[in-house]
């Protein structure tokens, strides 16, 4: 996540927080702001933990797994194209994970035939290195 997420996720418990606190006198008004800003700021970093990483002959992210002997062409999607490729583009039963804050993707065909999806398309922050990461089956930029 950005960082700059995290101060109105904290001013966000803090007012929640008050408004326990405006219920309950004395030491249990102080429960609200010990509980509430911990559990909003652990849900942000929750949120934002995804990894993305090429690793022990396969392709991770998050928990989905790719052998990368079935990872096929390998095209990096702009910034400009990124809501075609997201929209009319979008084959219904591809791999999704979309990440707002994240602008570049990358598309990575599925070569195997028993998988339902055709391809993957992630959010990363370093498209190039992902895509060298992978092996080179005809990688294209867009």
């Amino acid at each position: 996540m950005p960082w700059w997420w995290y101060p109105p996720v904290v001013g966000l418990g803090v007012l929640l927080g008050a408004e326990v606190h405006m219920g309950y006198p004395g030491l249990r008004a102080w429960i609200g702001y010990a509980v509430i800003v911990p559990l909003l700021v652990g849900t942000l970093f929750w949120l934002g933990r995804t990894r993305v990483r090429v690793a022990d002959g396969e392709l991770q992210v998050g928990s989905a797994r790719l052998p990368l002997r079935f990872v096929g062409r390998v095209e990096v999607v702009a910034r400009r194209d990124k809501q075609a490729a997201l929209g009319p583009e979008l084959d219904p039963s591809a791999f999704v994970l979309h990440r707002g804050w994240i602008r570049p993707m990358v598309r990575i065909e599925v070569t195997e035939p028993a998988d339902p999806s055709p391809y993957w398309i992630v959010s990363v922050r370093d498209p190039d290195a992902l895509s060298a990461a992978l092996p080179n089956r005809g990688t294209t930029a867009r």
